[in-house]
């Protein structure tokens, strides 16, 4: 399977020396116990003193960093996903090509995949309504004409941009749509699927009255990547990548976060986007995330599960600042919704830097089991595929007086967690 990887275009690993510990049997027993109890208490009672419900003090601030990880405001050059959202697919055919396959094909490769594919990470709360085109529409010029490639030279694809805007126009009222998805025929000569990517605007293409900032321009083969528009379209709402992309192109993309968040790979086995990019979204608040200052006992729902219709969310994310950029944040994943296809369960550690640009490794997967991997047949990363930690484990966050233990699971499949600072 190819390992394509798509980046943003606009103008301009490391793993810790630490590892899972195992109590002994007897030590074990005991802890487990009292955890358990904490935890069962905390169900009724809240969390533990020291776990605020109040979680501004572990909200690390906006900076300057593309697609900064920082969530105390929002970006407002970004359509932010907390209501329903309408996007225009546009179909692009050029004077060098016959298509060879129809754009209700096309639309079928995205919607409504996609579509679900939000609807279960925003638990209900965003909806994508994609309305794709019925018809081609005709570039003025031939595929090849325009040197489409991943690395693409910024005048030709200006002059690509500028004639597909103006050759939709025609049919297209831009000013009813948030998102515009630009579908270029995948068998015309001219075309490399690896171009795919959002192109962010210096200054505004201008047409019905409406300032358009950005475009996702696909040109997937048929049929495409799994998730790529999911992908993509997470840099719509200003998410960064958190790939990692080698010099020389030869390297192995996937160190920092392996298949841990669609953001990471649209290949990914367990694609539902971290905790904390939700709460950046606004899909999870306060009543979901916990800012853990000093030590929490909780009981976390797995971060893929959604709740039936009325239930409450429970609480989701943990977080402790570390620093005043960066902050560690815990978490559930199991088998169930958008990770079904997720090889290990677990609680997930990860670090958040919030000066870290897209692409620079904003996010960084703790991988608890250091000397083991995990699904070489599958996983985009086998060495974090058993990242999580599993019950019974404890482990010491390197470089942070932080511990973190997993006591067991509840009958509903939460993970009853510990979580000691100033250790």
């Amino acid at each position: 399977m190819s390992r394509v990887r798509h980046p943003e275009v606009d103008v301009p690993r490391q793993h810790g020396p630490g590892g899972v510990e195992r109590s002994s049997l007897r030590s074990a027993a005991a802890a487990l116990t009292s955890l358990l109890a904490l935890a069962a208490i905390g169900l009724v009672a809240g969390p533990a003193v020291g776990a605020s419900r109040d979680a501004g003090p572990c909200a690390l601030p906006r900076t300057g960093a593309h697609h900064s990880l920082g969530l105390d405001t929002w970006n407002d050059t970004y359509p932010r996903p907390d209501r329903g959202l309408d996007a225009v697919m546009v179909f692009l055919s050029f004077p060098d090509s016959d298509p060879v396959v129809s754009p209700e094909m096309l639309a079928a490769d995205y919607f409504p995949s996609t579509t679900r594919f939000f609807q279960r990470a925003s638990y209900g709360k965003f909806v994508l309504r994609a309305h794709p085109q019925r018809r081609w529409t005709r570039m003025p010029h031939p595929s090849t004409r325009y040197g489409i490639r991943r690395d693409w030279d910024a005048e030709r694809r200006s002059d690509y941009l500028r004639d597909a805007i103006r050759a939709a126009d025609g049919r297209t009222d831009f000013s009813a749509y948030d998102i515009v998805y630009l579908v270029a025929d995948p068998d015309a000569p001219g075309v490399d699927s690896d171009a795919t990517k959002v192109v962010n605007f210096d200054r505004p293409l201008r047409a019905d009255g409406t300032d358009i900032k950005r475009v996702v321009t696909l040109f997937e083969e048929h049929p495409p990547d799994r998730n790529v528009l999911a992908h993509e379209t997470g840099h719509v709402f200003d998410l960064a990548d958190l790939y990692h992309r080698p010099v020389d192109g030869k390297g192995d993309w996937d160190t920092f976060v392996g298949d841990w968040d669609v953001m990471g790979s649209q290949f990914g086995l367990a694609p539902d986007l971290f905790g904390w990019h939700k709460w950046k979204l606004g899909w999870l608040d306060r009543e979901q995330v916990v800012c853990v200052q000093g030590g929490a006992d909780l009981t976390l729902e797995p971060m893929a599960e959604v709740p039936v219709s009325g239930a409450s969310l429970g609480t989701r994310l943990a977080v402790v600042r570390t620093g005043e950029d960066s902050a560690l944040a815990i978490e559930a994943r199991s088998a169930t919704g958008n990770d079904r296809s997720t090889c290990t369960e677990g609680v997930l550690v990860y670090r958040v830097r919030n000066a870290t640009p897209s692409g620079g490794g904003p996010v960084e997967v703790l991988d608890t089991h250091p000397e083991s991997d995990a699904c070489w047949d599958r996983s985009v990363y086998p060495p974090l595929a058993d990242a999580p930690l599993r019950e019974g484990e404890r482990y010491s966050v390197p470089g942070e007086r932080v511990r973190i233990e997993v006591a067991d699971r509840t009958r509903s499949g939460a993970w009853t967690v510990r979580i000691t600072t100033g250790v």
